[in-house]
């Protein structure tokens, strides 16, 4: 969190450096919130550039109060939702794609398994509704408190709790009976 204050610190101060290395030190997070959140790569890539785009665009008047990644979240989550609203969604694809590959490269077994489980996981998750879908995502991928995410939305932590709760329950079911239904083949 003390780098970032420096960040954009030398931000504010018309640094391209610091810009850079904050897109540089986010863009991966950004890009997977965005794709568990709309589903379509081509989307999500386009959101985080419009988020960066705008941040830049702050340059000497940004204000930092609490964690920068969470601002970053809260605004692709934002840009996310109003994609969402519109009906500009395009089919879902797996999780994995915002992820990197190169990684796993080194145990293919290992990265079989995480590729089949992620691709079932999102399925599951494109199959509930969107509010349960999104509190689950900024919680679990973009780290956010749900106190973070109360204050965000406007709503209130015990709705956020309740979505985050049925949420998991649908995607534990959902994912139980895909299982059940896999097992009798």
């Amino acid at each position: 969190m003390l780098e970032d204050k420096w960040l954009i610190w030398k931000f504010n101060r018309g640094s391209r450096e610091a810009f850079s290395k904050i897109y540089q030190k986010y863009l991966d997070d950004l890009l997977t919130l965005a794709v568990n959140l709309l589903g379509d790569a081509h989307a999500a890539e386009d959101v985080v550039q419009d988020v960066f785009i705008r941040f830049g665009k702050s340059n000497g008047g940004f204000q930092l109060r609490g964690s920068l990644k969470s601002y970053l979240a809260v605004c692709v989550a934002n840009r996310a939702r109003d994609i969402y609203r519109s009906g500009k969604r395009h089919q879902t694809v797996d999780l994995n794609e915002a992820e990197h590959v190169a990684s796993a490269a080194a145990d293919p077994v290992r990265w079989a398994i995480s590729n089949e489980q992620q691709q079932r996981i999102s399925r599951a998750l494109a199959k509930i509704p969107y509010e349960q879908h999104e509190v689950i995502i900024l919680h679990l991928q973009g780290d956010m408190k749900f106190r973070e995410i109360a204050r965000t939305q406007q709503t209130s932590i015990k709705t956020l709790q309740s979505r985050y709760r049925y949420g998991l329950d649908k995607l534990r079911s959902l994912l139980n009976s895909e299982v059940c239904h896999a097992t009798k083949r």
